[in-house]
């Protein structure tokens, strides 16, 4: 049987180590545009930076693939028969499959606005980006423009000021992203945009990109008439699915690839998962295009065992859950913490008087269950979260055992009993006894 894999990104190469262990006489392939080799694609930074090299961030060396019988082409799919099974590759090659994944990531968004095809303006998502990013600033980028405030947003920040550039992100919410952070996180977000010299333009759009006589960005123009120059601009404005081969394949496709819940196409024996999917009918709790790196690992293992034949079983994301870093500010978030609490839940907030530490539970206000945690500043254990919330488990049991959950070195500041005073201050009829743990909490 061979299996032919089109991406080499987490899900991708998640499938091939799953599917080299279910099925160890199976032919797998798989093919990649854009490296030869699996890399970490949140350490791009890093590289950019200089704290790391290319070959640093690939997490298996070279003579892995070999070994496990994994091979590896570095082209671009560029046609698909579903008929005839066979992939069209852009060195001229044919690859014939038995099974095929499509693991085709997602691109960045370039939006539509006049001067968007000018030089010095670019998405961070790919290796290739990260190429050019390194190409066109590294000398005569005094100031950078950012458009967009989310994660890939504040990543470019950061590694552009490192470089000493004066940057200024154009935001279009009232706040650091409004649409997801309550008003306490964004405001400790604030602060480390403040702290490393970022200006930040809230409530304002780009309208405008001009260029210099050389075709290169020179300003942008804003919603507000304000006019910004700038040498380099990023657009962080989210990322699409790339759906390329899908529709040169005649697969349905909507904002992703459509698959049902075994991440089954609309052709037989082809599967999508990852950033291109797109679930037709996901679970209650969860959206239908899912693009983190943990989700794309999920996946990948899922659909090795359709894709083997062994045992196939349906996609399921399981508690929410997602981590960030904004500049020195660490960020956990698991199960739903909305911007603005939802009706039927309270939400209660701590944060540390002095230093950037806050911790955020949401939990129903009839059952006391709890339904989501954001941490800023601390580091809590996913599994200890995941089966409290799983469990629904009261907010008054999570308290009174919150050491168990902390994963801050033993000798870091702990500050649950802080958390729990403040709770009982905040909701006396639910007053919690801390319970200390030998070993996981000390007063």
């Amino acid at each position: 049987m061979h299996l032919v894999l089109i991406g080499n990104g987490i899900t991708g190469v998640t499938c091939a180590l799953t599917a080299r262990q279910l099925r160890p006489d199976a032919r797998i392939t798989l093919v990649s545009a854009e490296s030869a080799h699996h890399f970490s694609r949140p350490a791009l930074m890093y590289v950019y930076l200089g704290h790391m090299r290319y070959q640093d961030i690939k997490p298996y060396e070279d003579w892995f693939w070999a070994e496990n019988r994994l091979e590896l082409v570095h082209a671009t799919a560029t046609g698909l028969d579903t008929a005839a099974k066979t992939v069209q590759l852009d060195n001229g090659s044919v690859l014939t499959y038995d099974k095929l994944l499509l693991a085709t990531g997602s691109r960045g968004r370039r939006g539509s606005w006049p001067g968007s095809e000018l030089a010095g303006v670019q998405t961070f998502v790919t290796l290739p980006d990260l190429e050019l990013l390194t190409r066109d600033t590294r000398q005569g980028v005094q100031q950078a423009v950012i458009v967009g405030g989310g994660l890939i947003g504040v990543e470019l920040a950061e590694m552009l000021a490192a470089k000493g550039m004066a940057v200024t992100m154009l935001i279009r919410d009232a706040r650091y992203w409004g649409a997801i952070l309550p008003a306490e996180e964004a405001a400790l977000v604030q602060r480390q945009l403040d702290a490393h010299h970022i200006v930040t333009r809230y409530e304002t759009e780009l309208e405008e990109i001009l260029a210099d006589e050389n075709g290169r960005v020179r300003a942008v123009r804003t919603t507000t008439g304000e006019e910004l120059p700038c040498q380099w601009l990023g657009l962080a404005i989210g990322v699409e699915p790339n759906l390329d081969l899908a529709r040169a394949g005649g697969l349905e496709t909507d904002k992703g690839v459509l698959v049902n819940e075994f991440l089954q196409t609309s052709a037989p024996e082809v599967y999508a998962a990852g950033d291109c999917a797109q679930l037709r009918a996901p679970a209650a709790g969860e959206v239908a295009v899912e693009q983190l790196w943990y989700t794309g690992r999920q996946q990948g293992e899922t659909v090795a065992y359709a894709l083997c034949g062994t045992a196939p079983r349906p996609y399921r994301r399981g508690t929410w859950f997602n981590s960030a870093k904004f500049f020195d500010l660490e960020y956990q978030t698991y199960g739903r913490v909305p911007a603005e609490p939802d009706a039927g839940e309270h939400s209660f907030c701590w944060q540390h008087p002095t230093r950037n530490a806050l911790l955020r539970i949401n939990f129903r206000a009839d059952t006391l269950a709890v339904t989501g945690l954001n941490v800023l500043g601390l580091r809590q254990r996913h599994d200890t979260w995941a089966a409290w919330l799983q469990a629904g488990t009261p907010v008054t049991e999570v308290l009174a055992n919150l050491g168990t959950a902390n994963f801050d070195p033993e000798f870091f500041r702990q500050h649950e009993k802080a958390i729990v005073a403040q709770f009982n201050q905040q909701f006396p009829q639910h007053a919690v006894q801390l319970r200390r743990r030998k070993g996981l909490f000390r007063v």
